[in-house]
């Protein structure tokens, strides 16, 4: 059986005793091992980083940059490999699976231009004949801890921006769909990346934790679970490194009484529902204002989720595939219990579905509550599955509150004609990211991605130049070239009252 290794130094390296099964989705079957090591193998990572990253961050930002481009090149060549890689161990169908890596190539396409990012500031005459100019400078090794529901696009929305920045690079990703980030490793090098810049381990909490205590890692960067979100935060600062940590999400779309029900319905089948829904900036709740617009809703979005097709991951006509994992599955289908014990009306059940030929594999159909209310558990908590709850608010207010008061702030979405209400919605509400009849509001790779409250911790975010500001630190210099006379004249003198 193939067993998928660290990669370490440039080369493949095993080590460890312990590994993981990796499953095929599709039929409920092991289809490999990966390897997960301790901290013996994250400190031969860290060796290989300390060796290569003085030379990279020596290298002027526009041989860095070539390199991101020759990057950008290959994974454009190999997208079909990584698409079905991906695929055959997420599940995801093809097309999606193709999206995750062209949102991931996106940030590298930024990384491209990574020397005009790199500029500092200059004041020429802050004082008598003093300039003052700051510059970015690497941190050094950094890491990133990635989760599995985009194994391409997180790691190059860390990895990409943080090498082009001149650091050393440890990936921890998923041990659920690891192969592709051993690809993208194995591309970087080709592209021409020194042997060491970018090293991928594999494991679990031992490999985090040990992560998160090493004293050469300078920066961490997590995308997961809230829970764990907020405890790799709170280690790794305690630790002295930066940290950002993403967390769950729970985004609303809030549909006013004017917006055009045809298109909200089409957006909300596959904000919802694609990629099954292992999405944090997928749109699980739906929030109609009035009645007689949750009424109109809801019965346009009966057929659409009827039509649905749900199928293996490499069947071109399917709208989704099956989820990670059995255990994920079953977590999925216990929240729906859970709201039908709650009080909500489960008005499609997805449980129990099976695909002809592929009995043992970890599908989930769509699923649409209704009459769900604030208090109730399964609102508040992340179902990251193909579950779409509507929430009846009787106004506009009350359609603010519930999106503001949760408690994640990832995305959240307005669907509306109206300008002011957009306009006003977008001012107020208490989320990170809003869409405006956006129904997925992930920002393009040259403006920044994060949330607010439990979905997100730390103050910096994802790609873009929040991303240069968070893999450097800034250095500013004041500096002054006396003319060479002695009688003290010219002796610098700090400013003062008077």
């Amino acid at each position: 059986m193939r067993t998928v290794e660290h990669f370490i130094g440039g080369n493949a390296a095993g080590g460890g005793s312990r590994q993981h099964d990796i499953w095929d989705p599709n039929s409920g079957e092991v289809q490999a091992k990966v390897s997960l090591g301790t901290g013996d193998e994250l400190q031969k990572a860290v060796d290989a980083a300390l060796a290569a990253q003085p030379a990279w961050a020596a290298t002027n930002p526009q041989k860095r940059a070539r390199v991101m481009f020759e990057y950008k090149r290959l994974v454009e060549a190999n997208m079909d490999e990584l698409a079905a890689l991906l695929s055959s161990e997420h599940g995801k169908v093809l097309a999606d699976a193709a999206g995750d890596v062209q949102r991931g190539l996106d940030v590298i396409e930024f990384c491209c231009g990574i020397p005009h990012a790199l500029k500092g500031e200059y004041t020429q005459g802050a004082g008598p004949g003093i300039d003052v100019y700051s510059m970015r400078q690497p941190l050094g090794i950094c890491a990133g801890i990635t989760p599995f529901n985009f194994p391409a696009m997180i790691p190059m929305w860390m990895f990409g921006v943080s090498i082009a920045c001149g650091n050393a690079f440890i990936l921890k990703p998923s041990e659920r769909d690891p192969s592709v980030p051993v690809r993208l490793a194995e591309l970087m090098k080709e592209a021409g990346l020194p042997d060491g810049i970018l090293n991928v381990v594999h494991g679990d909490k031992q490999m985090v934790d040990a992560i998160l205590d090493h004293d050469d890692i300078k920066a961490v960067s997590f995308v997961g679970s809230t829970d764990i979100a907020h405890y790799v935060y709170q280690r790794g600062t305690e630790n002295g490194k930066r940290v950002q940590a993403m967390g769950g999400a729970k985004n609303h779309g809030i549909v006013m009484p004017d917006a055009n029900l045809d298109q909200v319905v089409n957006d909300l089948s596959g904000a919802a529902f694609g990629s099954a829904g292992e999405r944090c900036m997928a749109l699980p709740v739906v929030v109609p204002v009035g009645n007689d617009t949750a009424d109109a809703l809801r019965e346009k979005m009966i057929p659409a989720i009827d039509a649905l097709r749900v199928g293996v991951s490499s069947d071109p006509d399917a709208h989704y595939g099956p989820v990670v994992t059995k255990e994920h599955k079953e977590r999925i289908e216990n929240w729906i219990q859970t709201g039908v014990d709650e009080g909500a009306e489960l008005v499609v059940d997805g449980r129990g579905f099976k695909l002809q030929g592929h009995e043992d594999g970890f599908f989930v159909g769509p699923s649409l509550f209704d009459h769900v209310k604030p208090g109730m558990e399964s609102y508040r908590q992340e179902i990251f599955g193909p579950v779409l709850q509507m929430v009846r608010a009787n106004d506009f207010e009350e359609a603010l509150a519930l999106a503001s008061n949760h408690q994640y702030g990832n995305g959240v979405a307005i669907f509306t004609r109206n300008g002011h209400a957009a306009r006003e919605f977008a001012a107020r509400v208490n989320v990170g990211m809003v869409g405006i009849n956006v129904p997925i509001p992930v920002p393009v790779a040259y403006h920044t991605f994060g949330g607010w409250k439990r979905s997100g911790f730390g103050d910096t975010n994802q790609h873009g130049m929040e991303g240069v500001k968070f893999w450097t630190k800034i250095k500013t210099v004041t500096q002054r070239w006396p003319d060479g006379g002695g009688d003290g004249s010219n002796a610098f003198v700090i400013p003062t009252m008077g």
